[in-house]
């Protein structure tokens, strides 16, 4: 009788699997983190460098506040389906559901006042809002360069 049948030799592989499975080193993936930030004041030009390009960070603007959605990166960042609103106000794309590069105001302009949205634009500015607050954190305000708020963030 020979020890090399089949059930012995199937036998004999799960032996050195299980054996493997459980002296092998475990790894656990190291999750990419940023240090927290502070909540802080930004202008439009102050807020266009974290765009996941000139600065590791991804930030945008809804309707006057803004979030790290850099745990998002693969929409928000480079390359990304909404990679324009990185580092910019993107409350008009958003208001309208537009994604176009005119939908976002120059960074040397005054900031969207908003004031031709429709009723139903409005609501949909209200959602996108919505989402941002419950799924990224909230890490500063953006307003107008130049105003008594800018000044006092020293901006």
């Amino acid at each position: 009788m020979s020890v090399f049948t089949p059930v012995n030799l199937i036998l004999l592989a799960l032996f050195f699997y299980l054996v493997y499975m459980r002296l092998r080193p475990a790894t656990v993936p190291k999750l990419a983190t940023t240090e927290p930030m502070v909540f802080q004041t930004f202008t439009p030009r102050t807020l266009k460098p974290y765009n996941g390009t000139d600065e590791p960070r991804v930030l945008l603007a809804v309707d006057g506040k803004v979030f790290d959605v850099t745990a998002g990166k693969s929409f928000y960042g480079p390359g990304g389906p909404y990679s324009n609103f990185a580092g910019r106000d993107a409350s008009r794309g958003l208001a309208k559901n537009s994604f176009d590069e005119e939908m976002l105001t120059d960074v040397d302009k005054p900031i969207d006042k908003l004031e031709d949205l429709t009723d139903e634009e409005r609501g949909s500015l209200r959602d996108w809002k919505g989402h941002f607050e419950g799924k990224y954190l909230l890490v500063g305000k953006l307003v107008e360069e130049g105003s008594d708020e800018a000044k006092e963030a020293g901006l």
